[in-house]
């Protein structure tokens, strides 16, 4: 893929991937948020990969930069993989990590302080392209050609937003009117003065709203030169870039901010932190298709339907519904005569609401946070660098697992202060280190791990290995979890 315009050494882009994408649960969950997951599996990559690629027509692949939180890390790090051979030569991407989430105004300015100590040149005032990593555009040339007009505004001192005209009320989405100014349509046709911003305004605003010529949809993405952003945050939001331009930042460890200077940070978005006061706030229209993945309205509306409107994914059996969402992952899932209903199943939650509800997801998520059930954060199956891991059972002083490590991957080597496990070989060849000495096994074999007994597991054929892991202790935690090598870098 190539753009027209030339890429420049000065232009970079700061992808936001921090996010847990709270009202698409019970798939997004907080320890595998939306942007990592595939809702489109004819293109076969995530929201992440496909922003990623898109970035690519108009910026090099060197100047592209995550930033997440540090508990994504390896999930991000996992998904940059399958462009190593095409872009990264020399493994040499990106990812700023974030000790906390405090929400993308010190997102921004974290990522901005990075790349102007650590990868512009001396002296240059880099022009720096932001986005979330959950939206979808699929008219990617129009989007390059919408990219190089925004450079031209960005050059001459502007704040660029990205707007794009509304299909449909959508009260989980931020608005803004514009009018025309004279001077920036002589430079760039479509690019006109900010002069209001309505932020996730109730359903009855919103159908007024999508009415106006001059209201347009917030699609989240920003370019602005450094300078400007700095000097701006200084007038509005002083606070956040004070403590970033105060701190230590690291080139390589992670997380690249202490933990202790990130959380005294306000926890602020940036429309509100700066683009919603600046006088040089400019609007330019997005020429392509957008579209916010926010909720499974968003989901729906952005996947084939049948003759009566419907939407089935998965293992579904429906008789006489219609204009109805059922997104079915581990089971089968029958439904009769539903009307407007929105339906998702995993393996341990179901979730079921009227479609146009749907934005109100947040606060299930929400509520499971409160009373600390397990099934806001993570899914039975859990996704490593190496393959993953589902529960199969677990009850007092016991769990089981079914371990998955792909083609020639390996678990750290690692031990365990409160529990001792069992493996059991069920497909493939394992190698095992336990305290220096090498175990070949095959299926049917085992071997126990004692408490605080280095072990690690290594898979070198070319086919997946699957061990059955039973887990016996007081503590049964991910936490509970001390490495000593590891080659995903997570010592």
């Amino acid at each position: 893929m190539t753009c027209n315009k030339e890429k420049s050494n000065n232009i970079y882009g700061l992808i936001l991937a921090g996010g847990t994408g709270s009202r698409l649960w019970p798939l997004s969950r907080e320890m595998y948020p939306k942007q990592l997951q595939n809702f489109n599996k004819e293109k076969n990559e995530t929201l992440f990969q496909n922003t990623f690629k898109r970035l690519t027509l108009n910026i090099d692949d060197k100047n592209i930069l995550t930033v997440t939180n540090i508990k994504h890390q390896n999930g991000i790090k996992s998904q940059l993989e399958i462009f190593k051979e095409k872009y990264f030569r020399d493994n040499d991407y990106k990812i700023i990590t974030e000790p906390l989430s405090k929400n993308t105004a010190a997102a921004i300015s974290l990522g901005v302080k990075y790349i102007c100590k650590f990868l512009s040149h001396k002296n240059q005032d880099p022009i720096i392209f932001v986005t979330a990593s959950d939206t979808i555009i699929d008219d990617i040339k129009s989007f390059a050609s919408t990219f190089n007009k925004a450079v031209d505004l960005a050059t001459n001192g502007n704040i660029v937003m990205f707007g794009t005209k509304p299909k449909k009320a959508d009260e989980g989405l931020g608005y803004i009117k514009v009018k025309n100014n004279k001077q920036l349509s002589e430079k760039v046709k479509t690019a006109k003065k900010v002069i209001e911003f309505i932020e996730k305004p109730d359903i009855n605003t919103c159908n007024n709203l999508i009415k106006e010529k001059n209201c347009y949809i917030n699609s989240g993405m920003y370019m602005f030169k450094a300078s400007i952003f700095k000097s701006e945050m200084k007038k509005y939001s002083n606070e956040i870039l004070d403590i970033i331009e105060k701190a230590q930042i690291d080139e390589n460890n992670s997380p690249n901010i202490q933990y202790n200077i990130f959380e005294n940070l306000p926890n602020i978005s940036i429309d509100y932190a700066l683009i919603e006061k600046s006088k040089k706030t400019v609007m330019i229209e997005l020429e392509c298709d957008w579209m916010d993945l926010g909720s499974w309205e968003a989901i729906y509306e952005n996947s084939k339907k049948d003759e009566k409107n419907n939407c089935f994914l998965g293992n579904v059996i429906d008789i006489d519904s219609k204009d109805s969402f059922v997104y079915a992952t581990s089971k089968l899932v029958t439904t009769i005569g539903l009307n407007n209903t929105c339906i998702v199943e995993t393996e341990d939650a179901l979730l079921v609401c009227d479609k146009s509800k749907s934005n109100e997801v947040k606060r299930i998520y929400e509520k499971l946070k409160d009373i600390n059930d397990e099934t806001h954060k993570v899914h039975k199956t859990v996704y490593r660098p190496w393959g993953y891991y589902s529960v199969l059972q677990e009850g007092e002083g016991f769990l089981t697992k079914c371990i998955c490590v792909n083609p020639y991957s390996k678990l750290s080597l690692q031990y365990h202060f409160h529990r001792s496990e069992h493996w059991v070989v069920l497909e493939g060849n394992a190698v095992v280190v336990k305290d220096d000495i090498e175990y070949n096994l095959i299926p049917g074999e085992s071997i126990d791990i004692k408490i605080k007994e280095t072990h690690s597991l290594q898979n070198l054929t070319n086919k997946p290995l699957k061990i059955l892991e039973v887990q016996k202790g007081d503590i049964l935690d991910e936490n509970d979890i001390v490495r000593l090598c590891d080659m995903y870098g997570r010592v």
